[in-house]
């Protein structure tokens, strides 16, 4: 199954859906102006997502998303790192797993990184 049938991406701004499944944020800090209610997520995984200081970096070279990758996929290699994807991919096993953002763009950042970390096979 693809990453993007596995684990959809909805931005947390957007109304749940009925197929989301279990949904999880996975966002480092807690979304502007988004009530907890609102947000509608049944967990909050920051141990997945980028360090504060690779996010800082990142804001600063945008354009060297190669070199984010990298990093981003050194920071998932990490043992609390790959206890949350191996948490995701158990959820994943029995269903769907949304993961929720408030990210705009999520084509360019950390998701892409994090599907694609999440189907690669454990070690």
């Amino acid at each position: 199954m693809k990453a993007a049938e596995t684990f959809p991406v909805r931005r947390v701004y957007d109304p749940p859906g009925e197929a989301d499944g279990v949904r999880v944020l996975v966002d480092r800090l807690w979304p502007r102006g988004v009530s907890k209610e609102r947000a509608a997520v049944d967990e909050w995984l920051k141990e997945v997502t980028p360090s504060s200081g690779l996010r800082t970096w990142f804001h600063q070279h945008r354009d060297q998303c190669e070199e984010f990758e990298r990093r981003y996929r050194a920071e998932l290699a990490g043992p609390e790192q790959r206890e949350g994807i191996e948490h995701l991919r158990e959820l994943a096993a029995a269903g769907t797993v949304t993961l929720v953002t408030a990210v705009k763009d999520v084509e360019h950042g950390h998701l892409p990184v994090l599907r694609g970390a999440l189907m690669d096979r454990p070690a």
